[in-house]
């Protein structure tokens, strides 16, 4: 048996940040050498950040990272160091994978298989390295390394690469790696986060440890790197198909290191030719060895809440705001997106600690003066309820009680006047006053509207962020005024339907998740019925009677958009799951209603604010699903709906 000790790095990146890259990897480092460790492995395009876009087609983007990585070369004595980045090869932009070894480049691994699906776009900015091909690089400093299908002979020990979606293909027993029979084999990735996804990862690293058997080391990328997506960090250790090592994951720090040793079995195998040969040996540890871990299960509502606010934290420093700004309506959606800001303050105390905390947003002094996390909330929400004479007292009263709960500053406005001079002003210019049965709709837009300038004036004041709180179910259906109920610089909540909000919200009402909560005064919010509030009290409104209950919009939506079904195939599936409450007819009329407005209001979800990607039934058609503007609105297919029997 050879014994190791790995070192397993998480940094949380920043797309073309190459000081602040290049900083959290040498704390990596440094970190490793602390540890007793000899091998350390870093993310898929740990240096550069991965969500450059379409910077990755500009050359000198690559220019800088060659100059980078041997910059950070020189700090790797001590170490195998494995990090992702860009590299031009044979005139082509390819995703890599560094060796640093003695302080030097040693050579490049190439990413075979690039991911072209939901939020990737890979081919775009990069071209697959041909299987078992081997090609050349000249570094900055004149010398020549090796590149393409890499496996390395360290003494002995042999290590084969995959790089993030080669371990997702179904021809992953392809190129060197086919014949290497390693001892280990190292992944960097970068794995955004979604619903269920660790448990996938968690069989790929098992699988490719048995497919190839040997040990499988896996590391993603940390934080909400560039804006909508969000990793969480998570490192995997596997021999021979068994689980050794799995870390904590959504860590609020800039830098996660984590410790595995390793026993490696003497293997005999033939020589191979074309290996990097690198001199010298992995020693090992001077100390006793680190013990291994059991898989860490966390529910989605769990990881829900840390993953929004790890999101959230990301965003606004990132972004170098100060804080955040929220409507408060004292409905589902607002109270959600408001305990997750509170959610997040107390992350922030507990993970990282005030003085900590103060360092990371040194640009905003006044943190650093907070002595609890109620102060803290002071400075990081400022909410506002802003009500009409279509407003309630139940409402007003929830929006309240929210807000004292996550001891933040709350303001109550009132636009009536401002309304009534908005009536005024379209009744001088039409030559009759508006009537609710004839102007409903714009009725009700014009008080949604005049919300907006007074939370951006106060989101200006403070350079906070505004948060939007559209939900996907919303975005889905266009349930929302544009420029009105939209307007904000984040939709923390866009990626995940209203009736998981509504779960969530309930069970936050009574139970911890993830070490947050209870907060007992949801039950003010969640014994509403969800409504807009903008028509008066004698057209009583709610958003299910304008809609449809939200469980049947969400499922239709995870059929026609996600899974891709037509009407006629839909309809089938509501009567098995919903006939027992509603009869057919009525969710037929429902589904037609549903495309209807989805292909009326895609130009809506192109205007929305950037929101998170937290379930794989992401709307946003800048980073998951595109559909025209201008369509024939499914007529056809509809048609075809009415063909089916009552």
């Amino acid at each position: 048996m050879r014994q190791i000790r790995c070192a397993l790095a998480t940094p949380n990146q920043l797309p073309l940040d190459w000081d602040g890259n290049e900083a959290r990897i040498r704390a990596a480092m440094d970190a490793a050498r602390r540890g007793g460790a000899s091998l350390l492995l870093l993310p898929e395009m740990a240096l550069s950040g991965y969500g450059c876009d379409d910077v990755f087609l500009a050359p000198h983007l690559y220019a800088t990272a060659l100059a980078s990585i041997q910059a950070l070369a020189g700090h790797s004595q001590g170490l195998l160091v494995v990090v992702g980045m860009p590299l031009i090869v044979d005139g082509q932009n390819r995703s890599a994978a560094a060796i640093l070894h003695e302080g030097a480049v040693a050579g490049f691994h190439l990413k075979r298989h690039l991911a072209n699906d939901g939020l990737h776009y890979e081919p775009r900015w990069f071209r697959a390295w041909p299987a078992g091909e081997m090609s050349s690089i000249t570094l900055p400093d004149g010398r020549s390394v090796p590149c393409g299908d890499l496996g390395i002979d360290l003494d002995g020990l042999r290590i084969g690469f995959e790089i993030c979606e080669d371990a997702w293909v179904a021809e992953r027993r392809r190129g060197r790696i086919a014949t290497l029979s390693p001892d280990l084999v190292l992944n960097p990735s970068a794995s955004h986060f979604a619903f269920h996804k660790q448990a996938r990862r968690r069989d790929l690293v098992r699988q490719g440890s048995q497919l190839f058997s040997c040990t499988y080391l896996y590391a993603n990328l940390l934080g909400n790197e560039a804006g909508r997506s969000i990793y969480d960090g998570g490192c995997f250790a596997a021999r021979d198909g068994v689980a050794l090592f799995e870390s904590s994951r959504f860590s609020m720090r800039e830098v996660e290191v984590h410790l595995v040793d390793l026993d490696l079995p003497e293997k005999v195998r033939p020589a191979q030719s074309g290996l990097l040969s690198l001199k010298g040996r992995l020693p090992s540890p001077a100390f006793p060895l680190a013990a291994t871990s059991a898989p860490i299960e966390l529910h989605e509502d769990e990881e829900f809440l840390l993953a929004e606010t790890l999101g959230l934290w990301d965003y606004m420093r990132k972004s170098r705001s100060r804080g955040f700004v929220l409507s408060l309506s004292g409905g589902v959606d607002s109270a959600t997106c408001a305990v997750l800001v509170r959610a997040m303050a107390e992350r922030l105390w507990r993970e990282l600690g005030p003085e900590a905390l103060g360092r990371s947003l040194a640009w905003w002094p006044e943190v650093a003066q907070c002595r609890s996390v109620d102060e803290l909330m002071m400075k990081l929400l400022i909410t506002a309820y802003q009500g009409t004479a279509n407003s309630g007292e139940v409402t007003r009263e929830a929006a309240a009680a929210v807000a004292a709960a996550c001891a933040c500053e709350h303001r109550e406005f009132e636009l009536h006047a401002v309304l009534e001079a908005y009536h005024a002003f379209a009744a001088d210019t039409l030559g009759r006053p508006l009537r609710w049965d004839s102007d409903d709709i714009a009725l009700q837009n014009i008080q949604a509207r005049i919300r907006a300038p007074s939370v951006w004036m106060l989101a200006n004041l403070r350079n906070a962020l505004l948060i939007t709180t559209s939900n996907r179910s919303e975005a889905a259906v266009g349930y929302a005024t544009m420029d009105g109920d939209t307007a904000g610089s984040l939709g923390p909540i866009g990626g995940v339907g209203k009736t998981f909000l509504r779960h969530w919200l309930n069970r936050l009402e009574n139970e911890t998740l993830a070490g947050f909560g209870p907060v007992p005064v949801l039950g003010l919010v969640n014994r509403q019925a969800p409504t807009a509030e903008l028509r008066p009290p004698e057209r009583s409104q709610t958003d299910e009677v304008d809609l449809m209950p939200y469980e049947v919009l969400d499922a239709i939506e995870k059929a026609a958009i996600l899974e891709r079904l037509p009407p006629k195939a839909i309809l089938p599936l509501l009567i098995r799951d919903f006939g027992e409450r509603w009869e057919a007819a009525r969710l037929r009329a429902w589904l037609k209603r549903f495309y209807g407005l989805w292909c009326r209001n895609q130009w809506k979800r192109e205007r929305y604010a950037p929101s998170f990607h937290i379930d794989d039934e992401n709307l946003d058609p800048r980073s998951w699903c595109r559909f025209p503007i201008l369509s024939g609105g499914f007529a056809r297919e509809l048609a075809e709906l009415d063909q089916i029997p009552p």
